[in-house]
Formats: structure tokens, C-alpha cells, sequence
């Protein structure tokens, strides 16, 4: 006797499954259990039918902080996790929030009581990094302004997420921040963090990882996860994910097949550009737009993205280069099509340009939850889709699943 079984895909990995079962000629279902005999009877064996399973989206419980669009959402909800409170101050960001995912984050976090906080095991934190990154920087040197921690906006927003981390006890966290934070103020900017962190409790894990390894742009960001001493002691529990040798897709590969003339570079602007890069190229600087291999990666898509574009051009054939769209910005971002972009131009651009590169953030996520002990019950539907995008990758070919 047969038995149906009704499993909920990702849309992305539906349509995928969709068009490669029509080129072979075979069926949605018949394609669905060559990929089931796959996983239980070669790569992984077992690992489908463990008796000990949590309830979906119930594996563990955590918080997002400085949400921005929820890039750090999505990857751990991605890894079975469930969203117990946000905060984002941003009034658009917290649109673009609740058009995703049913909820409006709460505001300034200076304001928000620790006690008002939901009990959560892991805490997530993308904290401002304006006042410490090399443009940010520069600019407030320029306007005689203060940075890092001297920085009373911002800056020492570090010490609310650490106020939190200190009252709530997760069992671990992951803050994100820019490369440029572990050499900001000759490198003591990041010891005040990780001082600061070791002394409520945590044994701390630190590295910079390119996004460029999960998406086609160079990326470069510091991951800080920690681990509370309490509960899992001194021993070294967590590992950074291993990185492939080479880029998994071009740009190319994000374009979208029709684009609005409104996204290329008028003549002025086009020859603005060009004179500021020839200006600097002769005083021996390396200021200048970034005109991208539709072969290769992208320099580092920044929120200033929306002013002209600069650092990421398309060339087009007998056309001027074009911007990126902000469905392409927000597949650079690792994104899929289903991501809703609910704002404007300009804001959707400051959006992704401050966003995470989302499947970066899960495999942290994956190795996170490996550590904690949780890896071996992550939810039957949640392991289908992740297996499922391994098994496409893997016998077909694909780069990335069809969009």
C-alpha cells in the first residue's frame, strides 16, 4: 500500500524541482523520492527519520537586535529558530520588517527595558557600524566629529546589546559588525568588546568572513559569537563554517532579465564619474566607480549605493552602465525573489546595502546550533529544504536555484 506524504517547500526550491523534473520528463513526485532514496540511502543515512524532533520553527528561541531588514532572521529561522522580540529603529527598515514577516519591530533600543524582553536562548545583533568602519570614519574626521565609542549616537549602542546579554543570560549570541572594527583606534575599540563580553561570562569566538564565498560580492565582515561559560563551560565547542575554494555564481547570475531605462546612468552622470576617477587616478589615489566583470563579483554594496551607484555598474552594450536594480541588490545580499521590497528606490537600496549576506549568516547559524547541541533535531520540513537545495546543486549542475 502506498501512503501520501504532503511536505511545504521553499517557492524557490518548488520551481527549481519543477522545471528539472520537466526536462527529464519525469514526474514532480517521482523526482521528490529519487531525491528522498538520495538522502536516507547515501549522504545521509537516517538523518530524515530521527524520532526526537521538535515542532517546526520550535528548535530554539532567539532575539534580533538592530534588525535592519531581518537578514539575520530569516538565516536562523532558516536553521529551525523562532523570533521572540525585534528592534530596529529605522521607520522604513521596520516596514520592509513587517511586510516580511507579520511584525513591527520595536524602536530605539536605548529605550527598551531588559526585563521587557522575551526569555530567548541565542541573541542576534547587527549593531550600528557607521563609527567604526573606514568611511564612517573618515567622514566624521572631516566634520570634526567623534567616533567609535567617543560616538554618543551611536557608538555606544554596543553597550545596550551587552546590557541585555548581561540580564537575559542567552546561551549564546552573534553580533556583526565591519571588518574595520577590530583595528579601529589602534585596536582598542574591539578589546573594550571583547573585554567587555568575557567579563559577563561568555567564552568569545571571532573571525572576519567575505561574503563572496555565498554570493557574488566581496564582502568582508566580523562575526563575534559567544558562548555563555555557565552552560557549555571552556571547552572549544564552535567552529566557523568552512568556506568553498571559489565563488558559487557570478554577478550575472543576479541580473534580472528586463530592466527599467530609469536604472542607467544619464550622460551627466556618467561623465561625472568618469572625470572624479581620472582626478584621482593622476593624484595616485584609488577613488573611482566600480565597472563589474559579468563573469566575476562586485566590490561591497554600501548604503550610499542610492546617490549614484558608483561602486557597482553594469556596462551595458551601446548604452551607458546601469545601477543595480533593488531586486538585484537584494539577490546580491543572498535574498530570494519572495523577500518583499516594500519601500522606495532609495530606501530599498540603504536597506540591502546595510543588510547581512543572508546564507552566510546561516551557515554561522548551522555551525551556532551544531554547538549548542541542537543540530541532530532540527525539524523534518526544514531539513528537507536544506537537502533538497544540496541534491539540485549536486546533480544538476546549478550554480544557484533557478529564480
Amino acid at each position: 500500500m502506498k501512503k501520501q506524504v504532503h511536505v511545504r517547500l521553499d517557492d524557490h526550491i518548488l520551481e527549481t524541482i519543477k522545471g528539472i523534473a520537466g526536462e527529464q520528463g519525469i514526474s514532480l513526485q517521482e523526482y521528490f523520492r529519487n531525491a528522498l532514496i538520495q538522502f536516507s540511502n547515501e549522504k545521509h543515512p537516517g538523518v530524515l527519520f530521527q524520532k526526537e524532533i521538535r515542532p517546526e520553527n520550535n528548535l530554539f528561541t532567539f532575539i534580533d537586535l538592530f534588525a535592519g531588514i531581518g537578514g539575520m532572521r530569516k538565516a536562523f529561522e532558516a536553521v529551525g529558530g523562532r523570533c521572540m522580540f525585534s528592534s530596529e529603529y529605522n521607520k522604513y527598515a521596520q516596514e520592509t520588517y513587517l511586510a516580511n514577516f507579520g511584525e513591527k519591530p520595536e524602536g530605539d533600543i536605548t529605550k527598551i527595558n531588559a526585563d521587557d524582553i522575551p526569555e530567548h536562548e541565542i541573541l542576534l545583533a547587527g549593531f550600528p557600524c557607521q563609527p567604526f568602519s573606514i568611511a564612517g570614519v573618515s567622514k566624521k574626521n572631516s566634520l570634526g566629529k567623534a567616533h567609535g565609542f567617543l560616538d554618543k549616537t551611536q557608538g555606544t549602542l554596543f553597550f545596550d546589546v551587552a546590557r541585555i546579554v548581561e540580564k537575559k543570560r542567552p546561551k549564546s549570541f552573534l553580533l556583526e559588525n565591519v571588518k574595520n572594527l577590530t583595528t579601529h583606534d589602534r585596536g582598542n575599540t574591539f578589546k573594550v568588546i571583547r573585554e567587555t563580553l568575557e567579563g559577563i561570562g561568555y567564552k568569545i569566538y571571532t573571525k572576519v568572513m567575505d561574503g563572496r564565498y555565498f554570493v557574488p560580492q566581496h564582502r568582508e565582515r566580523i562575526f563575534i559569537i559567544g558562548m555563555d561559560r555557565d552552560v557549555y563551560g571552556d571547552e572549544e565547542l564552535f567552529n566557523f563554517p568552512a568556506l568553498p575554494e571559489t565563488p558559487p555564481m557570478a554577478v550575472k547570475d543576479i541580473f534580472e532579465k528586463k530592466v527599467d531605462p530609469k536604472y542607467t546612468l544619464t550622460d551627466n552622470l556618467w561623465k561625472y564619474l568618469q572625470n572624479y576617477a581620472e582626478k584621482h587616478k593622476k593624484k595616485g589615489n584609488g577613488f573611482g566607480f566600480g565597472l563589474v566583470d559579468p563573469d566575476g563579483i562586485t566590490r561591497t554594496l554600501s548604503a550610499r549605493y542610492f546617490k549614484d551607484g558608483s561602486e557597482i555598474l553594469i556596462p551595458q552594450k551601446g548604452r551607458n552602465p546601469r545601477r543595480l536594480t533593488p531586486r538585484e541588490c537584494a539577490r546580491l545580499q543572498g535574498y530570494d525573489d519572495s523577500f518583499k521590497i516594500v519601500v522606495s528606490d532609495t530606501q530599498a537600496y540603504k536597506q540591502f546595502g546595510n543588510s547581512v549576506v543572508v546564507p552566510l549568516i546561516r551557515a554561522i547559524a548551522g555551525q551556532l546550533i551544531k554547538a549548542m547541541g541542537l543540530e541532530s533535531q532540527i525539524p523534518i520540513g526544514i531539513l528537507l529544504n536544506e537537502r533538497l537545495e544540496e541534491y539540485i546543486k549536486e546533480n544538476h549542475d546549478l550554480a544557484a536555484p533557478v529564480r
